[in-house]
């Protein structure tokens, strides 16, 4: 019963929000100041599911004014976990097939956000490329999913180099993004599902890194990140089993 409640409840949510954000963008469509609005409204919605979301370093330190983040997808919990700490200023890299999701794909174009074809990698390059070379005159960041799909649980996947490419190309910092896991750990009918921690990690610089050394950036961010998720992902486990009993 409290997985239908909760089902309905975030439909319900989740139509309001994208028909509110669909007229409201229409006002000024694909402009970089939305996605953050929106994003912290979806992750409004983390207490429905039962996850408590912990944000690490969210303002305690200074971000780069441009920058390119870089973060794992695990799931569609994303849209309630890592959501919620998209920056100002920031438009998201998206698989096309997005925009044919009913709503949301139309919020999600509206926001000024990037839409690639993931199968014609060299003209998603491309793009990528070009819209990072006019970060700082465009003053905004861009926020890509290196793995370039859903892990499902799989943990960390290998990273596509697009995202650091274009961080060489137009000579930003990247900043990784990283969450502890999802997978398997929320259940519709349980009422809590414990601890989710997004910590936004130290600014990784790329000016001392030529395009011919795209796949060694590309490797270290790699075990930086996997480095921080192990770690994350024990501390939940430790504070669960102490605190909530899990």
């Amino acid at each position: 019963m409290l997985a239908i409640i909760r089902i309905v409840l975030v439909l319900i949510l989740s139509v309001i929000i994208c028909i509110f954000g669909i007229v409201y963008c229409l006002l000024r469509p694909q402009q970089s100041y939305h996605s953050d609005f929106f994003g912290r409204l979806f992750g409004s919605m983390a207490p429905i599911f039962g996850i408590t979301v912990k944000i690490r370093n969210f303002s305690n330190n200074p971000l780069p004014k441009n920058c390119i983040y870089i973060a794992n997808h695990q799931s569609n919990y994303d849209m309630v976990t890592v959501a919620r700490v998209v920056q100002p200023r920031t438009i998201i890299v998206g698989k096309k097939s997005l925009l044919w999701i009913p709503l949301f794909g139309q919020l999600y174009w509206l926001c000024g956000n990037i839409l690639i074809n993931r199968n014609q990698s060299s003209k998603s390059h491309n793009i990528l490329i070009k819209i990072a070379k006019s970060i700082r005159t465009r003053d905004i960041s861009i926020w890509v999913f290196p793995e370039g799909t859903r892990s499902f649980g799989k943990g960390l996947l290998p990273f596509k180099i697009g995202a650091f490419h274009a961080a060489i190309s137009a000579r930003v910092p990247i900043i990784p993004v990283c969450v502890s896991n999802t997978a398997n750990k929320i259940k519709l009918n349980r009422w809590s599902n414990g601890l989710v921690i997004v910590e936004i990690m130290t600014p990784i610089a790329t000016q001392q890194y030529e395009p011919n050394r795209i796949r060694g950036m590309t490797k270290y961010c790699y075990e930086v990140m996997k480095t921080k998720i192990d770690a994350l992902n024990q501390e939940v486990v430790e504070f669960e089993t102490q605190v909530l009993g899990h």
